[in-house]
């Protein structure tokens, strides 16, 4: 942990997190190999800031989240949790009963809206099931407290008695808003919260948090595809690269001095509002590398245009290269990469 960052500031200290997957095979399901969806994933989240978390399909974010939230038992590593009446707290030790009263102060809102809510139970059963199950509200109490949750999102009242059927895709991801804003977390975890949603939707949902968070001091570790969307609501940004973290840094410092060869080809991906700056997008040669043979050294050299020798050997360390900038690559002092706006 950075001397220059408080303990009292920050909320999550994620150490090292590993989380790996057997492959099985045969009639005997022998285990043959590993799949390591997440690999030494190392990152800190301070109270009512939002980290981006971003990368390819397959990078590992998603697991990361969850894993964060010990919805998947970690492999390994350490997830250290800020809890507001408990204080520090590592998560990999505890057990299922030990995490049921952290769970009320890290909640989640998934990625896909039309799947992350029960269809055979109404508005105020999805809503208040939090609440029923970690009785902190009177039975009598709850449908106004619903009520006040639908009302706090941008949705009637009135609504309480219908079914996710009768909803469109960005109002059933404010029913998901709300549903993790009944227990008041301390942080949430947005899992692409709008990537199914059309452009006009999105911009009100990502509004939507941002009061939220500005109202309630919440703590958003947000995942996403979307690096321009990512770029509008994070302070922080972590590039995911095969499981590692590739590059960490304030967003804008990430977006205009990237210092990884991977995250200058992510930006150079962004869309540019201006037609008269076009710029050519940076080719990645060949597929993202395997999580379950990675080859040996950086995992990005393959595809890596300013690749040397000892890329190929050895395994780079994360380092802090500015402060608050911290990336995982040999040739970082070296290079001088083209940011967002080239």
């Amino acid at each position: 942990m950075k001397a220059d960052i408080k303990q009292d500031e920050l909320l999550l200290d994620v150490r090292g997190l590993k989380k790996h997957f057997p492959v099985q095979s045969g009639a005997l399901r022998r285990v043959t190999g590993t799949v390591k969806a997440v690999d030494g994933l190392t990152f800190t989240v301070r109270k009512g800031e939002t980290m981006g978390l971003v990368g390819e399909s397959g990078c590992g974010k998603t697991t990361a989240g969850r894993t964060i939230m010990r919805l998947m038992p970690p492999t390994g590593g350490e997830i250290r949790f800020n809890d507001q009446s408990k204080g520090w707290l590592n998560l990999e030790t505890l057990g299922r009963k030990e995490m049921m009263p952290i769970r009320p102060n890290m909640q989640i809102i998934f990625q896909d809206p039309f799947s992350s809510l029960n269809p055979r139970m109404t508005v105020e059963r999805i809503v208040g099931e939090p609440l029923v199950i970690n009785k902190t509200v009177p039975k009598d109490e709850i449908q106004d407290r619903v009520a006040m949750l639908l009302r706090r999102v941008g949705l009637r009242a009135e609504y309480m008695s219908r079914y996710p059927h009768a909803f469109s895709g960005g109002q059933r991801q404010r029913l998901g808003i709300a549903r993790a804003l009944a227990l008041n977390p301390q942080m949430i975890i947005c899992d692409e919260p709008v990537s199914a949603l059309d452009v006009s939707i999105q911009a009100q949902v990502l509004n939507l948090l941002e009061d939220l968070q500005a109202e309630r001091n919440l703590a958003y570790i947000f995942i996403a595809h979307d690096l321009s969307v990512v770029e509008h609501i994070s302070d922080r940004v972590a590039v995911m690269y095969v499981g590692k973290l590739a590059e960490q840094a304030a967003t804008e410092e990430l977006y205009y001095h990237p210092k990884h060869p991977y995250t200058e080809a992510l930006m150079a991906a962004v869309p540019k509002p201006n037609p008269h700056r076009r710029e050519r997008p940076i080719p990645l040669p060949g597929e993202v590398a395997n999580p379950a043979n990675p080859p040996s050294g950086c995992y990005f050299h393959p595809r890596c245009r300013y690749c040397k020798d000892i890329c190929k050997q050895e395994t780079p360390e994360l380092r802090e290269v500015s402060p608050g900038h911290t990336v995982a690559c040999h040739l970082a002092e070296e290079l001088n990469l083209r940011g967002v706006m080239g």
